[in-house]
């Protein structure tokens, strides 16, 4: 039996196909914004964000960058194998210093046509008239190792015949509209295969606008990884194997949560699961000064952690960053936020319409309780458009 208040058919809804959107608006900041405040729910074009944030309000944005992620090669016969980038392995597990490398590196990948590319067979790509190949280093594990001998970057490689890893969902290929519009206007770090979809309504007037009111702005990084669309299929949602993603934070990131004159926003559950898992690590550097970046599913449901302030959390990274010397600390995390977790940092959120029994739905329910089926009935009511190129809400409970 699944335990009362984790069955996950209790976070399903009826999601049309046609709801979905397919494509952008023309312009980024045409899109609709539901306004959750305090249980009362109100309607706006976006534009109208730059009157909901509360005053001295602290935004975080997260500066990932996509990367054109899906690679076709083909065999010696034509047959296409679709190739998805999802984790670098080799030459180094860090994302960006696999993208500086040059002749050859390895990929965990997701692979289309899989069953027709056999062992020891090379395919192949092109790139001004070079081959880029592309052999099976591990069939189980997906492992693919690429080899190209012109004196170019794997980035440089990608961005030109690589392209724009779309969500399943979308049911298209790519085209040269993505390669923008599926891209926040601030994206700065390569290293994500999916958007942080509620930074897209975003332009830099509108910034510019919330920043000129008193808040302030602050970048982040996690690196988006495939997993978040990687369904859950256990009845007890708390069975679920949460993926985990790299994220980055910084000096500016601690002393913006503890100098903060208003609430801290987190623009995109991304931006939020970054930092929730920034107290997540504090707390158990608490604990001991050497622990460990890596924040486990189950930590924020840890009683010796849950018991900690914010305050000591944060002046916990910012004493392991004095003994270091360093202004930023690489992790990486499994955070998985669901109705019963504890919020530390973030106070306020603004994101887009997520998929029925996702992780996000989870999410976005410990955020604001029951209320969320309230807010997605008005959403579907209202005609809004859901997931990556949707409408999107800004949550304040």
């Amino acid at each position: 039996m699944t335990a009362e208040g984790t069955k996950l058919e209790d976070y399903l809804y009826e999601l049309p196909d046609e709801r979905i959107a397919k494509h952008p608006l023309e312009n980024r900041d045409d899109s609709k914004l539901l306004v959750y405040e305090k249980g009362k729910i109100s309607h706006l074009p976006f534009k109208s964000i730059t009157d909901q944030i509360p005053q001295g309000a602290t935004l975080f944005l997260n500066n990932t960058k996509v990367i054109a992620a899906r690679m076709y090669f083909y065999r010696e016969s034509g047959a296409k194998i679709e190739v998805f980038l999802t984790e670098p392995v080799l030459p180094h597990p860090d994302i960006q210093e696999v993208l500086k490398a040059k002749n050859s590196c390895t990929w965990k990948c997701i692979i289309g046509n899989l069953r027709k590319w056999k062992d020891g067979e090379t395919i192949f790509s092109e790139l001004n008239g070079q081959k880029i190949e592309a052999k099976l280093s591990n069939r189980e594990k997906g492992l693919v190792q690429l080899d190209w001998t012109e004196n170019i970057t794997f980035l440089d490689i990608i961005e030109s015949i690589g392209h724009v890893p779309l969500p399943p969902y979308m049911n298209r290929e790519d085209d040269i509209e993505d390669k923008d519009r599926y891209q926040t206007v601030f994206a700065e770090i390569e290293g994500a295969v999916a958007a942080p979809t509620a930074s897209l309504h975003f332009t830099d007037k509108i910034l510019e606008t919330i920043k000129s009111k008193g808040c302030t702005l602050d970048s982040l990084t996690l690196h988006v990884s495939a997993g978040t669309f990687k369904p859950i299929t256990s009845e007890n949602f708390k069975d679920h194997d949460m993926h985990n993603e790299r994220i980055v934070i910084s000096r500016s990131n601690v002393l913006n949560v503890l100098n903060s004159k208003g609430p801290v926003i987190a623009i995109g559950t991304t931006a939020l699961r970054t930092l929730e898992s920034m107290f997540w690590y504090g707390a158990k550097l608490f604990l001991d000064s050497n622990a460990v970046f890596s924040i486990s599913q189950e930590d924020a449901y840890q009683k010796d952690l849950q018991s900690i302030s914010k305050q000591d959390a944060l002046n916990a990274i910012l004493k392991k960053m004095d003994e270091q010397e360093i202004d930023e600390l690489k992790g990486e995390t499994k955070i998985f936020a669901y109705p019963g977790y504890q919020f530390r940092i973030t106070e306020g959120l603004s994101t887009n319409f997520h998929q029925p029994g996702s992780t996000l739905i989870l999410l976005v329910a410990a955020f604001i309780g029951s209320n969320w089926k309230n807010v997605y009935e008005e959403a579907l009511m209202r005609d809004y458009r859901f997931l990556s190129y949707g409408d999107t809400s800004l949550l304040l409970p």
